[in-house]
Parts: C-alpha cells; sequence; structure tokens
C-alpha cells in the first residue's frame, strides 16, 4: 500500500478510519465538513486540518500520526523549517503559523505499508496548542539548535528542545516530551491521552 508512504494520505485515513472514532468521539467532538478550498487554504495558511464542535464550541486541530515504529518516543514533533524550498516565504513551517487550538499526535500498531491491519492506536495525545505556544512566547519552552537527539528539563522549570532535521533535507522539526509538559505544568495541558504517561 504505497500510497500511505505519503505522510497526507496517511494521516487522512488514519484521521478518517480511526481517530474520529477512538480519540473524538469518547470526547463528543464531531467533525465540520468544510469546503475543499477553505480546509486546504487553512492547512496551507494557520496549520489547522480539522475543525470540530463540541456543543457550541469550535476545536480547530492540527494532527500527525506515526506507524509503530516511533512507539519508543514520548514526544510530540512540530515542523520548524524548510530552508531548501525554494520559494523563500515557504521557509519557516508549521511553528511560525500554527494557529490550531490542539494538536492530536498519535502511534498506530501496524506500519505505513500495512495500514489496513491497523485496528488501534499504541499511544495518543490532544496537546493543548495555546498553552504550549504560551510557554515558547515565554522561553518557558525553547528550541536550541544544540546537535542533541531529546529535549531535557534545564534549570528545574524549563523545557529545551532540539532542532531535528529530516534526512532527505526537506525540512527541521523539534520535539517537546509530553511527559515533560505534564511534569512541569500539569495534566490540564493535555485534553487527552493514551500510553504517553
Amino acid at each position: 500500500m504505497s500510497k500511505y508512504k505519503n505522510d497526507r494520505a496517511f494521516t487522512d485515513y488514519v484521521h478518517k478510519h480511526m481517530a474520529t472514532n477512538i480519540i473524538y468521539k469518547p470526547l463528543q467532538w464531531t467533525e465540520v465538513q468544510l469546503r475543499k478550498d477553505y480546509a486546504k487554504y487553512i492547512d496551507m495558511m494557520d496549520g489547522i486540518d480539522y475543525v470540530f464542535r463540541c456543543g457550541n464550541e469550535i476545536k480547530t486541530i492540527q494532527e500527525r500520526f506515526r506507524d509503530k515504529k516511533y512507539k519508543g518516543f514520548s514526544d510530540f514533533t512540530i515542523r520548524y523549517r524548510r530552508d531548501e524550498n525554494k520559494i523563500e516565504d515557504r521557509h519557516e513551517s508549521e511553528y511560525y503559523k500554527i494557529k490550531a487550538h490542539y494538536f492530536t499526535y498519535g502511534i498506530i500498531d501496524s506500519t505505513k505499508a500495512e495500514i489496513n491491519k491497523s485496528t488501534t492506536f499504541l499511544k495518543y495525545a490532544i496537546i493543548d496548542l495555546k498553552k504550549v505556544y504560551q510557554k515558547l512566547d515565554a522561553r518557558d519552552i525553547f528550541i536550541s539548535d544544540n546537535g542533541k537527539n531529546k529535549c531535557k528539563i534545564v534549570d528545574g522549570n524549563r523545557i529545551e528542545c532540539p532542532v531535528k532535521y529530516n534526512t532527505d533535507g526537506s525540512s527541521s522539526f523539534f520535539p517537546i516530551d509530553i511527559s515533560y509538559l505534564v511534569k512541569l505544568w500539569g495534566d490540564d495541558i493535555i485534553i487527552s491521552q493514551k500510553g504517553f504517561l
């Protein structure tokens, strides 16, 4: 099933066949059907993949799903830069533009190639991005191109996040350890989770 090697197609498949029922339905979040042109626009401009309604509240979501080889990781990742992109105004990635309220990050129980055999998530979390960005703005979470592999807690109350580079040179990203967010600032920064804590 090579078509699911494309990250977006893979994420869309996981969203439709698993996340909607396993992650969002228990929270009583109902997906809002958007016009395709508007959905594409808010994805490109605001880092919003999906819009949900819960009662009178609107919930905007950025999603990222991974296959089971990532099960040993305790962080979620935010795309940082695309410096090799030929179009200069695309060098700044989702970190600079994301306006979604929440980030849903999950790891499924199969490989991408065998996604049709997947039935559940090994791990997932819905992270309150507003609270994460408040911590980034206050420098309680800070990004450091330090050559390290993982986040670490420094000064007893801050998270240092390394810049990581994709091997194909397409982009960079930084991880934020979910357990560190909860350890330093409480579990209300996570809306729902399985397997990360």
